[in-house]
């Protein structure tokens, strides 16, 4: 099978559920990530014919390519995915690149991500800056496994913690940081409704929702430990539902923070907060 036909048999398969564009960009990533060919060049032998038929099957299920292939890319870095963490996306890209302008000439510091999932964030800054003492914390034993696989994949050291936030008596064996960050769940059971299906039947719901009505549960929370941990002038960030940015930021300067900050990402949505 050449690069015409199959693009061919994605349109065929995925267009009339994914839309033509879609099926098309997710034609070109299937041919470089899973076959390691470029478009236009290259053929598929007999068995690789096979394993795309696997592919094509789990696509048309919604379920989101990056878990099909077991692995995406964030901030230029290879990672490996699986439904036990949530699939990098780009705004949390920005939020790393806010982190690493806002400690630029700073040294001897020590970061925290709460919440790690994939690792995306704390191997990301580690990889970009090697003199960072890095920590990430996450509940999900999954998760960690997953986080501790990325570590080695990029070659770089991250310490890790399995720990629930939540539980303020776990807090007390933690060391003291400069930097936390965190993308935490932030999503109500109310919400689910009108989430994208691929999301909400593929993506961990751990990492997705607040587990009660209060979609700053976790912000307060992490908030209350950062006003403990962070040494001072120590800096804390989110990344945010653009609709309670407002008041994650008022939660934020009701546990005492200063200098809060919200940020808007690429698309003009107001998805990340600093706090010092």
């Amino acid at each position: 099978m050449n690069w015409q036909a199959f693009q061919t048999l994605f349109l065929h398969r995925l267009a009339a559920q994914a839309g033509e564009g879609e099926a098309a960009s997710l034609a070109r990533i299937v041919w470089e990530d899973a076959f390691g060919l470029k478009p236009g060049t290259g053929s598929l032998n007999e068995e690789q014919q096979e394993q795309l038929e696997k592919i094509l099957t789990r696509l048309r299920q919604r379920e989101p390519v990056q878990y099909v292939l077991g692995k995406t890319q964030f901030f230029g870095l290879p990672f490996v995915v699986n439904p036990s963490v949530l699939i990098p996306r780009q705004e949390t890209e920005e939020l790393v690149g806010w982190i690493l302008e806002e400690t630029r000439g700073q040294m001897g510091l020590r970061v925290l991500d709460i919440g790690t999932g994939s690792g995306c964030i704390p191997v990301a800054l580690k990889k970009r800056r090697p003199d960072l003492e890095v920590h990430a914390l996450d509940v999900s034993p999954g998760a960690l496994q997953t986080a501790h696989e990325n570590a080695r994949l990029n070659q770089v050291e991250v310490t890790f913690h399995e720990a629930d936030i939540l539980d303020e008596k776990v807090w007390q064996a933690l060391p003291m940081y400069n930097i936390i960050v965190s993308n935490p769940p932030y999503i109500v059971e109310e919400e689910r409704a009108v989430m994208p299906p691929q999301v909400l039947e593929h993506e961990p719901a751990l990492a997705l929702f607040t587990g009660n009505d209060d979609p700053l549960r976790f912000i307060k929370a992490i908030a209350k430990f950062a006003k403990k941990k962070l040494n001072p002038g120590g800096m804390l960030f989110f990344e945010l539902n653009e609709f309670h940015a407002e008041p994650s930021a008022t939660a934020v300067k009701e546990q005492g923070f200063a200098n809060v900050e919200l940020r808007k990402d690429l698309n003009g949505k107001l998805r990340m907060m600093r706090a010092r």
